[in-house]
């Protein structure tokens, strides 16, 4: 379950940024109740795209931003108190390593939600019936 992390160069001090990755992952399988799951921790990925400042644009106008985007089963993010939560908890983390530079509103999410039995793990297609059962043994 990729989440991607990008990034305006600048908007957290260097060296923070692979701190954040880790950080938002925990904070993903957490507020999905599979913190620890055998299956599930090495499934959910990162990674963390740095753009150059006059690549970010808001308006059309270059800015400082930061974006959060989950792929994942459509079980994934599915209710609002798991949205809110997570979606809160990723912009504080982001905003707490920024050392408050970065503004709440120049950090943006949202979730993809596949196709299911698109989803692959060890190299099979997957249902959400079959990675629900994956799950339960980790």
């Amino acid at each position: 379950m990729p989440i991607t992390l990008t990034m305006t160069e600048g908007a957290l001090p260097p060296g923070t940024e692979q701190q954040a990755g880790k950080r938002i992952t925990d904070a993903f399988l957490r507020w999905h109740d599979l913190a620890g799951n055998t299956v599930m921790t090495p499934n959910v990925t990162s990674h963390i795209v740095i753009l150059p400042k006059h690549l970010s644009l808001s308006g059309g106008d270059p800015f400082v931003g930061a974006w959060i985007e989950t792929k994942t089963p459509s079980f994934a993010l599915s209710t609002r108190d798991v949205q809110e939560g997570f979606f809160k908890e990723a912009t504080d983390i982001l905003q707490e390593l920024s050392n408050g530079a970065l503004s709440r509103d120049r950090i943006f999410g949202n979730a993809l939600h596949t196709v299911d039995g698109t989803w692959n793990m060890d190299g099979q297609a997957m249902t959400n019936e079959q990675i629900g059962q994956a799950l339960s043994r980790g």
